[in-house]
C-alpha cells in the first residue's frame, strides 16, 4: 500500500489476501539463479504461525470439508474432470509433496483450463498455506520435489510463510468487503504488459503486487488503514500518482507502475517495493512471486486462481466470490 506504513491485523496481507501443451520444468538453471539472487537481495526471515483447518465463510456459511485427496502419482498432463468441491489439502508431508508437484505441473499445462485450472490453482495455494502452517515439514516436503521444481516451490513456500507471519489473527471477519470475480486473465496480463512498456517496471512485479494486495482484484472495499482499489492506494497518494478510477484494475496497475518507477524501480526494485509497503516481509514475498513469473510466465495461470483467505482465531476462513453481497 503506497503512501504509509501498513498496520497489520487478521488477514490484512491477503485481505489485509504462451507455452507448449505439455508440462515443462518450472525454471532452468539460469532462471533459478535469478530467482535466488533476487530473493537474497530482498531477504528476510521469520517463522510462520500454524492456523487451524480452513473454513468457508458466507454466502454458504458452512465449514469446508476435509476428505483426503488421493495421493496418486502426478501426471504431466492431468485429466480434465468436473471439480464440484474445493481441494482437500494433504495432512502428511509425503502426500503434500505429491500435491505440490501435481498442482505446479497442472497450472503450466496449456491443456488444463476452465474449472480444472481454477481447481489446480486453488490446490497450489492451499499446499503452500499448509506448508507455512507446518514449518517442521518444510525441508522434507521441498526435498521430495523434483530438482527442477525446488526453486519455484521454495519461493512460493517462503513467500506464503513471510506473509502469514505478518498477520495477527482476530475474532471477526471483515464487514466492509465484497469478494468478486477478477477481471479476465487475458485482460490483466495485457494491463501489466502495457504498464511495463509505459513505465519500465516488470509486468511480473505488478502482477505480484496485485496478487498480494487483493488477490488480483477479488477484494472490493477499503482496508482498515484506508487503502483503496485493487492495488491498495491511500487516497492522498492516489491524488498524486493516480489517473482515472482507483477501483479500475488498469488505472490502478498504471498508478502502481508510475509510483514504483518514481521510487527507484526497476534499478532498485527492493527499495521501491519498500516504499510501496514498509515491510521487509512484503518486499521479499512480492519479489519471490515476481521472480517465479519472470522465470516462467505460465506461473501467472496458477496465481490468478488463488483465493481470498482470512486468518482468524477460529482458523483460516475462505471468503468465496459472493461474500459480502
Amino acid at each position: 500500500m503506497p503512501g504509509r506504513s501498513r498496520a497489520w491485523r487478521s488477514g490484512c496481507r491477503l485481505v489485509f489476501a504462451s507455452g507448449s501443451s505439455r508440462a515443462r520444468p518450472e525454471v532452468n538453471q539460469r532462471a533459478a539463479a535469478r530467482i535466488l539472487t533476487a530473493l537474497l537481495l530482498a531477504a528476510c526471515t521469520g517463522p510462520a504461525a500454524a492456523p487451524p483447518s480452513p473454513l468457508t465463510a458466507a454466502p454458504s456459511a458452512t465449514v469446508e470439508s476435509s476428505p483426503s485427496l488421493a495421493a496418486a502419482t502426478p501426471s504431466p498432463e492431468p485429466t480434465a474432470t468436473p471439480r464440484t468441491h474445493p481441494p482437500a489439502v494433504a495432512s502428511d508431508p509425503d502426500t503434500l509433496a505429491l500435491q505440490i508437484v501435481e498442482a505446479e505441473r497442472a497450472v503450466r499445462n496449456q491443456s488444463v483450463s476452465g474449472a480444472d485450472l481454477a481447481w489446480f490453482g486453488h490446490l497450489q495455494q492451499l499446499t503452500y498455506r499448509r506448508l507455512a502452517a507446518r514449518p517442521e515439514w518444510h525441508d522434507a516436503v521441498l526435498g521430495a520435489l523434483p530438482a527442477e521444481m525446488r526453486v519455484t516451490a521454495t519461493a512460493n513456500a517462503d513467500a506464503t510463510a513471510d506473509l502469514r507471519a505478518t498477520v495477527v489473527p482476530g475474532p471477526d471477519l471483515p464487514t466492509a468487503w465484497r469478494i468478486v470475480d477478477p477481471a479476465p486473465l487475458s485482460d490483466l496480463n495485457r494491463y501489466y504488459r502495457e504498464a511495463e512498456t509505459e513505465f519500465g517496471v516488470s509486468w511480473a512485479y505488478l502482477a505480484a503486487i496485485h496478487l498480494v494486495e487483493t488477490r488480483m482484484g477479488r477484494i472490493r472495499g477499503t482496508s482498515i488503514a484506508g487503502a483503496q482499489g485493487p492495488m491498495q492506494f491511500m487516497p492522498a497518494t492516489w491524488k498524486v500518482w493516480g489517473e482515472g478510477d482507483v477501483d479500475s484494475d488498469r488505472d490502478a496497475i498504471r498508478a502502481a507502475a508510475r509510483y514504483l518507477r518514481a521510487n527507484g524501480a526497476p534499478g532498485n526494485m527492493a527499495g521501491a517495493l519498500f516504499r510501496y509497503n514498509q515491510s521487509q516481509r512484503y518486499v521479499r514475498a512480492v519479489t519471490a512471486y515476481a521472480e517465479v513469473m519472470r522465470a516462467d510466465p505460465d506461473a501467472f495461470r496458477g496465481y490468478y486462481h488463488w483465493q481470498v483467505y482470512y486468518l482468524t482465531t477460529r482458523g483460516d476462513i475462505w471468503l468465496p466470490v459472493g461474500y459480502g453481497r
